[in-house]
């Protein structure tokens, strides 16, 4: 459904919500990015907005084809529903509101009004919708959405650190910074041309995820994050656990993600059970430890610490991982909040062999796993 919104600002983060539900697959940066490019534009010219916009949100021959005809769809229905809201204000006699005036801008624009006054662009922030709202309190209708979001998050993370580059004396592929920069005392004359070619990235990542029940609320959207992760980027291991550990690296390279969580479902009945994580960790230990970790290997754990087994086991195989590998990054859905303490058994004991410990509770946290890896 299109609501009524009372602004151009916040139309363009409903529109991106709406080709999100027709299969396209943007996450807040396109938002971001759309809102900003109104400052370079003249988005009074429906032209101009309509390319910008198809600029930002298509990355297929398909959906460049799909997008005219979904962008007129959604603006005649909030056209409609601009229409109808002035009618109806206008039949009961009400005094007019400042939410009126911004339906009668909007529908000015929609009509293709020249009139250049920025209507809210500065003070909407895109940043406050799902994005950071909490796993655990996403209502079941946003659930899709919010997966979309995450997936296109995840996908361009992990383009981002397979896209790397280094320095190459060979005339390949022009450095457009470094040639500048060399070419500043020169008075800005490009007399000489650096280059560059890709540098192959030699990290390799292992993503644990506890799939507990007191993990359960937040499961389902880790596992879509590495998902969409390993369809991108190859040099990943990936594995569950809950009473027990399972390798899930070829269930997750099912085309499709409902599909690969059905099995995972038939796989483990005792999934969103208790918690073992010492118990998980040293299996990983014991069976894969050798064959995936070296000193080129991030380990990533997903889980909130609560430990319903062995703490020294649990201590003894994280300083295994921490030992074998070359960072331990753990992410608790609890740190997302501000009085959070680690004081549980099983986080106490895994804190001294972790470098870093941060929050994994909302789509923006899942953002910044980027930096540290």
């Amino acid at each position: 459904m299109i609501f009524r919104q009372t602004s151009l600002s916040k139309n363009i983060v409903q529109f991106c919500r709406f080709l999100r539900q027709k299969g396209f697959a943007l996450s807040v940066e396109e938002e971001s990015t759309a809102l900003n490019s109104l400052k370079f534009i003249d988005y009074s010219d429906r032209k101009n907005f309509r390319l910008a916009l198809k600029a930002v949100c298509c990355r297929s021959k398909t959906q460049l084809n799909e997008f005219d005809e979904l962008f007129n769809e959604y603006w005649k229905q909030v056209e409609k529903a601009v229409d109808s809201k002035i009618k109806s204000k206008s039949e009961t006699s009400l005094k007019s509101t400042i939410k009126d005036e911004q339906f009668r801008s909007l529908k000015s624009w929609l009509h293709g009004n020249r009139n250049k006054e920025i209507e809210e662009i500065a003070s909407y922030s895109i940043y406050e919708n799902l994005s950071q709202k909490n796993f655990a309190n996403v209502p079941d209708d946003e659930v899709e959405e919010l997966m979309q979001t995450i997936k296109a998050l995840s996908r361009r993370l992990a383009a981002h650190i397979n896209r790397r580059y280094e320095k190459d004396n060979r005339i390949n592929l022009p450095d457009l910074r470094r040639t500048l920069r060399k070419n500043m005392r020169r008075g800005g004359e490009l007399l000489e041309i650096a280059f560059r070619k890709p540098k192959r990235n030699r990290t390799k990542l292992v993503v644990i995820c506890d799939v507990s029940r007191s993990m359960e609320l937040y499961a389902a959207f880790l596992l879509q994050f590495m998902y969409a992760f390993q369809q991108v980027y190859s040099r990943l291991e990936t594995f569950a656990f809950s009473t027990s550990l399972q390798q899930i690296t070829l269930l997750l390279k099912q085309n499709d993600f409902h599909q690969a969580m059905n099995l995972l479902s038939e796989q483990n009945e005792k999934w969103s059970g208790g918690t073992r994580i010492g118990k998980s960790l040293n299996s990983f230990v014991n069976d894969h430890a050798l064959k995936v970790l070296d000193k080129k290997t991030i380990v990533v754990i997903m889980s909130d610490g609560w430990d319903t087994g062995d703490i020294d086991l649990l201590k003894h195989s994280m300083e295994v991982i921490h030992n074998r590998s070359k960072k331990v990054i753990w992410l608790n859905p609890l740190a997302g909040f501000s009085d959070y303490k680690p004081h549980v058994a099983g986080m106490k004991a895994a804190l001294p062999y972790i470098n870093i410990f941060a929050a994994v509770h909302n789509a923006d946290s899942l953002r910044k796993l980027g930096k540290w890896l």
